[in-house]
């Protein structure tokens, strides 16, 4: 039986309505890890490290993606809650129109600008070359990612969450088998722009199928169709998804300084190992935001609809969740720190080495990592931009670099691998206080 937003939530119909969502995020992980095995292994080490390079600034451009497909989705299901669902697909359509023309000029922007950039963020010689020749392949088709990210959220405000996770799937596999064919068939000097194809490829898939599906007649909650421009509704997606949007902005901002950090103390050693852990902070992360990109909707529908008692169930659930999910990734992570660093640099026992030990180190943030980022995403569900851009500002952009900038001082390259730690362990506390100052806009 299908769920409706409008439903009662117990932890069984919660679970059952968010994990599409959930492997949706996952799997659009997954074939990223898959990406970098194939180039790690195949196309040698220095383009696995340019990879790593130039990866934070190709995904900074596709945030907008996540701005709108956040911000947005909790006006649609607002309004929708509130009974008014032309408005709700007037609204839906702008953002989708909206979306795709910033993403087109930002894809040309970063084309013709990113040799540049990519000498800025610390690339020289061949390394430099690598990173261009992956970063213009990928950025062709970047309009698509930001729609893969936009409809990632509005897939499940339009009750299908499952044909969001059907597209990631498709997507996923596409990316899997170019990569094997693109990477293994190709002569070595091109493996890495086959590489770069298999993702574009992939892109292309999973921005276009729900563009399509949506423009079309559909039975889902949301179509596109005809619009105004209402600078005042954008304004608010601006504000409700600006959290998302600097998280993510300053999560690879973040991911440049550990970079340059690394170059500075490890080398270009340091890179690889890593790129490792982000391979692995990427699957575990895209669990705790999978689960809230499922579950932002309901709270906005029932926000809506001032079913307070509904809301209190949910961050109650939803709390419980987030804090035995943490528990289990650290175990993982334990666990398997050894097996990955053979998978991806196992041809260097000095580079599997230090993976394995920063890894270890690493691990002790994803207990508190779900934290802030379900607490950011609740109140931007409650439509608190604000507050919810605050946490993911001091998450990321303030606790996050003062911590890499500074540990290392002390520690030395084990400072770089406990700066992560120290900061997911300040958000909570912030997040927590903020839970505990605005409890009013969840409670009678």
């Amino acid at each position: 039986m299908d769920i409706r937003l409008s439903d009662h939530f117990t932890y069984q119909r919660l679970l059952r309505f968010t994990w599409p969502s959930v492997t949706m995020m996952i799997f659009t992980s997954i074939y990223g890890v898959v990406d970098g095995f194939f180039v790690s292994n195949f196309a040698g080490d220095l383009p696995f490290k340019a990879v790593n390079l130039i990866m934070p600034f190709l995904m900074i451009l596709g945030t907008v993606g996540f701005m709108f497909g956040t911000g947005g989705t909790a006006i649609v299901a607002h309004t929708y809650g509130g009974g008014d669902r032309q408005g709700a697909n007037r609204y839906f359509s702008l953002f989708v129109y909206v979306t795709l023309g910033i993403s087109v000029v930002l894809a040309a922007l970063g084309f013709f600008f990113l040799r540049p950039i990519a000498g800025l963020l610390g690339a020289s010689g061949a390394l430099l070359d690598h990173c261009v020749t992956y970063g213009r392949i990928i950025l062709t088709t970047l309009p698509f990612l930001v729609l893969q990210f936009l409809f990632q959220s509005f897939l499940v405000a339009a009750e299908k969450p499952r044909l969001g996770l059907m597209v990631t799937v498709a997507a996923g596999v596409t990316n899997m088998v170019l990569d094997a064919l693109l990477v293994l068939l190709l002569p070595q000097p091109y493996k890495l722009a086959g590489a770069a194809a298999a993702t574009a490829i992939s892109q292309l898939v999973g921005g276009a199928v729900p563009l399509i599906y949506f423009w079309r007649e559909n039975d889902s909650l949301l179509r596109l169709g005809p619009t105004r421009l209402e600078g005042r509704v954008l304004r608010k997606a601006c504000a409700n998804g600006s959290s998302e949007f600097m998280s993510n902005v300053s999560m690879n901002l973040v991911a440049i300084l550990y970079n340059l950090q690394l170059l500075r103390f490890a080398g270009e050693d340091g890179v690889a190992a890593y790129g490792v852990m982000m391979y692995v902070s990427m699957v575990f992360n895209a669990a705790f935001l999978g689960y809230t990109v499922g579950v932002a909707p309901v709270i906005s529908y029932h926000n809506g609809a001032a079913n307070h008692r509904e809301k209190q169930g949910l961050l109650r659930r939803s709390a419980v969740i987030i804090g035995l999910c943490g528990l289990l990734m650290l175990l993982a992570a334990e666990l398997l720190a050894g097996p990955l660093a053979r998978l991806f640099v196992g041809y260097s026992p000095a580079l599997s080495a230090m993976t394995v030990h920063g890894l270890r180190i690493y691990a002790a943030a994803f207990p508190f990592m779900g934290v802030s980022i379900f607490g950011s995403g609740f109140f931007t569900a409650l439509n608190d931009g604000l507050t919810s851009a605050l946490i993911s500002f001091l998450r990321t952009l303030v606790f996050q670099t003062s911590a890499v900038l500074l540990l290392p001082l002390i520690f030395g390259v084990d400072g770089i691998w406990l700066s992560v730690v120290a900061a997911e362990l300040f958000s909570v506390v912030i997040t927590l206080l903020f839970l505990a100052v605005k409890r009013k806009k969840y409670r009678y």
